[in-house]
């Protein structure tokens, strides 16, 4: 965990000047009045949080292009309205209407960003509203018992992007079959894009509840791959997916896997019950943006 690519990210906890507060009221250009701080004497912070894919694979030109990070304002009671909005949690976009509201930079919509950069923005979001500590039920490695956990958010390392695509401005990066010695082309995938696999596991497992799903490798694989062999068509890839040989599928999305910018989330506990100490993935539940204060 040590080391440039992944270090700790203490910039989430750094607050910044306030000169992106001043809001201005689009229709007549005239600045808003800010009774929090004209009146209370009160700032709402503003964080600046590391962006782990550098903005590299975006476009260059763009709000996105390039940027290596993003401001965002603190949480407020009016975040938490938008938690608790039935109708938001109803359709899934509970999590992307959070971080759009608190998001200060101009121009930049969250459903752009590649899923790591969003879950960085995410875990930034919830440490200035609640905290980082994050107290979850999690299960030893060791002795397999399940006992609360409290982790240390802030200690997550940031894992940045150390590869290259195949152009800056792209995302997309190439990678060759071990056995097939096929060229692949691919891409990570962004937050709307994960929620989009998601949802479609969930109509699966609703259409057909006696039947387990078990396309979730070559669904996800299939939505990564943009070309092999500089053939583009779904419907091939789909084929090739399906057919390709089971080292040549686990070496590329180790490869994806290990190289995806993002929050390693990972931490060491040691276990209240056995004594042993083990690196753990930690879980994203309810208490993450719900938590139990």
């Amino acid at each position: 965990m040590a080391g440039k690519s992944r270090a700790r990210n203490k910039v989430f906890n750094e607050q910044k000047e306030d000169e992106l507060q001043i809001e201005v009221d689009p229709a007549t250009g005239i600045q808003k009045k800010n009774v929090a701080r004209d009146d209370f004497g009160w700032e709402v912070p503003v964080e600046t949080v590391p962006i782990p894919s550098k903005g590299i694979v975006y476009p260059q030109g763009t709000a996105l292009g390039l940027l290596e990070t993003i401001d965002i304002r603190a949480m407020t009671a009016r975040e938490e309205d938008i938690l608790t909005s039935q109708a938001l949690i109803r359709k899934g976009t509970v999590i992307s209407t959070l971080l759009q509201s608190v998001v200060l930079n101009e121009g930049i919509d969250v459903n752009d960003l590649l899923m790591g950069d969003r879950n960085a923005l995410m875990i930034a979001t919830r440490i200035t509203g609640y905290g980082s500590d994050y107290s979850v039920n999690v299960k030893c490695m060791s002795c397999n018992t399940k006992q609360d956990y409290t982790f240390d958010l802030g200690d997550l390392p940031i894992k940045r992007l150390n590869i290259d695509p195949v152009s800056h401005g792209q995302n997309l990066f190439e990678f060759e079959l071990p056995v097939t010695k096929k060229k692949v082309l691919f891409k990570f995938l962004t937050g709307t894009e994960e929620e989009t696999l998601s949802e479609l596991s969930k109509r699966r497992k609703a259409l057909f509840p006696d039947i387990e799903v078990t396309s979730l490798v070559t669904s996800r694989l299939e939505s990564m791959i943009v070309s092999i062999d500089k053939i583009s068509d779904r419907g091939k890839i789909s084929a090739f997916v399906r057919d390709m040989p089971a080292y040549d599928s686990r070496v590329l999305r180790g490869y994806i896997t290990n190289n995806e910018p993002g929050i390693e989330m990972k931490s060491v506990m040691c276990c209240r019950e056995c004594g042993q100490t083990s690196e753990i993935q930690i879980p994203i539940g309810l208490s993450f943006f719900w938590p139990d204060l």
